[in-house]
């Protein structure tokens, strides 16, 4: 592989909240990463086979070391099973390593028991903790989301830069603390205004928090993504615009299929 072909981020789907997926009004394949040859899928939901094979260039699953599954929500987890399916060649080749909540393997299960035998190794994600890739790809679960199911977000390290996907949550005030340092930011902004959205029992991040936590932070970019109706509504990819222009930071509208290159950081 060559370095050109290393050190990417392929957004295979950026649908957030139940009814962009349910009426797939944009993709919900999830995030694959690529750190230094290293290839990391991050939460499959409806879709993830299908985005892969039909992704130009084609995204080999067995081309996959690790897939992370930072909550059980079906958005989120749908194509586990059939992910870690084509990842070990139909479970004929032993290989690869999932990170997932232990909520997603309880009596419940997301993933199925069959399938969790295809795979080298299972790793339950906890608060605070280290998870080593390979000898120079690591992450860690900062801290543990305010959300309705167990959930972590994830802040890889490469070299000299800090990758954070701040995943499913509402807004608390160590969000900014925990995600400090990273160098560009995934955000999950699911709504436009929140107000009052707790209180229902909805507990994702709207465009004012996302604000405040970019401006807390102070990454060297951010993108935007996982986008419920109200954002799309409201032309992300203009309001991407608008944040670039106020917060003098530049801020990136996620789309389906789109390729985000990292080598420019190093």
């Amino acid at each position: 592989m060559s370095e050109k072909d290393k050190n990417y981020i392929k957004f295979l789907g950026t649908a957030g909240a139940r009814f962009v997926v349910t009426k797939q009004i944009r993709s919900s394949g999830g995030i694959w990463f690529n750190l230094d040859g290293f290839n990391i899928l991050v939460d499959p939901g409806p879709g993830t086979l299908v985005k892969c094979l039909s992704s130009k260039p084609k995204l080999e699953p067995m081309d996959l070391d690790a897939v992370i599954l930072t909550h059980r929500h079906l958005d989120h987890s749908s194509d586990i099973n059939i992910m870690i399916e084509a990842m070990t060649n139909g479970g004929f080749k032993k290989r690869g390593i999932l990170f997932t909540t232990q909520e997603s393997l309880n009596d419940d299960p997301v993933v199925l028991k069959y399938v969790r035998n295809y795979i080298n190794k299972i790793e339950i994600l906890k608060e605070s903790k280290s998870y080593f890739l390979s000898e120079d790809v690591s992450f860690s679960t900062p801290i543990k989301h305010r959300h309705t199911a167990e959930t972590y977000g994830l802040k890889f390290n490469l070299r000299n830069l800090t990758i954070s996907h701040i995943t499913d949550t509402c807004f608390f005030e160590k969000l900014s603390e925990k995600y400090s340092g990273s160098g560009l930011l995934i955000l999950n902004v699911v709504r436009l205004k929140g107000e009052g959205d707790e209180k229902k029992g909805i507990l994702h991040l709207n465009l004012n928090d996302a604000k405040r936590l970019i401006k807390e932070i102070m990454p060297k970019a951010v993108i935007l993504t996982h986008f419920g109706m109200t954002m799309i509504k409201a032309k992300p990819w203009q309001i991407a615009d608008e944040m670039t222009s106020d917060l003098g930071i530049k801020v990136t509208s996620a789309s389906d299929g789109m390729k985000y290159d990292l080598n420019s950081f190093f």
